[in-house]
């Protein structure tokens, strides 16, 4: 049985200042590596532990999620409390429900994961970066099956134009050789998560970096669209001493609050923004509008200013209060009546 401390399991310092050394007791710790509907997989130093799960009553955010270092209860066998994380990635909860979702806990750096074909999409792209940048995380777009086209360079450039500065990677991960640029991040206490959709390639890049061989997905060739390999998020040791977090594939990454990691990500768009004659501009027909001029100029893209606009919206739809949504719906049926009165002119 492989044992780990707990600076190998990704514990650093910062950690400790959560924690109450008069009561708490570090050698209780231990790393969420599985969560599952009943019980928690976990390491702690002296091995592989289960868990009962966390009590009911526990609000999400309370709630241990992969990635997760928690004090453990020792006579019950269930995590006692979350250790105050260093990152958190989280999404919208699917369908219409106005929760989120935890998706991963205490991670350094995600590799967003694209492949060079038609499921290459820049809003995907987009909305992880702003996810990753919000949760604190180093963002690196790797783009995978290189070698399947012959305009990998293109699609490099795509990538560029919307990373806000973040790394772009171009692999072929069947090819160990072309697995080294990643390998910096992946040292002794480091924990990466692989995001994307299905198919573009992260059980294979998982493996390369593991050594392992979880199995992997092809790509229907009719609409580049990948079938799902991974069904459940796992940690797993990296070869060069860190951690892997693998995802499912997410097809649906709904943003809650990350209007920080937004604007991270767009800060092309947010610097011209703040050069408009007035502060209040929606980048519309409003005169001196710096967003406006630079799209007729050529230097910025009004499918990004779109984008841009659709992620604020979205942000603000998903977490404002149902109270502040009535009162804006007010405010904004009182706006139109005033509008429609204007343009009918006084009674007569």
């Amino acid at each position: 049985m492989t044992t780990y401390t707990l600076k190998q399991l990704g514990w650093s310092p910062v950690f400790l200042q959560s924690m109450d050394l008069e009561t708490e007791d570090p050698g209780t710790v231990a790393r969420i590596t599985a969560v599952h509907r009943n019980r928690y997989e976990a390491l702690g130093v002296d091995g592989p532990i289960e868990l009962r799960a966390a009590p009911d009553f526990l609000a999400e955010d309370d709630r241990p999620t992969i990635g997760d270092f928690v004090l453990v209860d020792v006579a019950q066998m269930r995590p006692a409390r979350v250790i105050a994380r260093k990152t958190l990635f989280a999404r919208k909860t699917p369908g219409k429900a106005r929760t989120h979702q935890l998706i991963a806990a205490n991670v350094d750096t995600a590799f967003i994961v694209s492949s060079c074909n038609d499921d290459f999409n820049e809003a995907r792209l987009e909305r992880f970066l702003a996810m990753v940048r919000e949760a604190g995380a180093t963002p690196v777009i790797v783009l995978t099956k290189a070698d399947l086209t012959d305009d990998a360079d293109a699609y490099a450039d795509r990538a560029r134009a919307v990373a806000g500065g973040a790394l772009v990677e171009v692999i072929n991960a069947k090819d160990p050789a072309g697995l080294d640029a990643l390998r910096v991040w992946c040292g002794p206490g480091q924990t990466i998560a692989l995001l994307g959709s299905s198919g573009v390639g992260k059980t294979t890049v998982m493996n390369s970096l593991t050594g392992g061989d979880a199995d992997t997905g092809e790509i229907r060739e009719d609409d580049s669209k990948g079938r799902h390999t991974t069904r459940s998020r796992t940690i797993t040791p990296l070869v060069d001493g860190g951690w892997i977090i693998d995802t499912p594939g997410i097809r649906e990454l709904g943003l809650t609050d990350t209007s920080d990691g937004v604007a991270e990500t767009f800060s092309d768009v947010a610097e011209l923004a703040a050069a408009c004659r007035f502060s209040d501009c929606a980048h519309g027909e409003e005169p001196g509008c710096a967003v406006q001029a630079a799209i007729a100029a050529g230097d910025l893209e009004s499918e990004r200013l779109a984008r841009f606009e659709k992620l604020q919206r979205e942000i603000q739809f998903n977490t404002e209060s149902l109270s502040e949504r009535r009162r804006r719906m007010k405010q904004w049926g009182k706006t139109i009546k005033s509008a429609v009165s204007k343009k009918r002119g006084p009674e007569t």
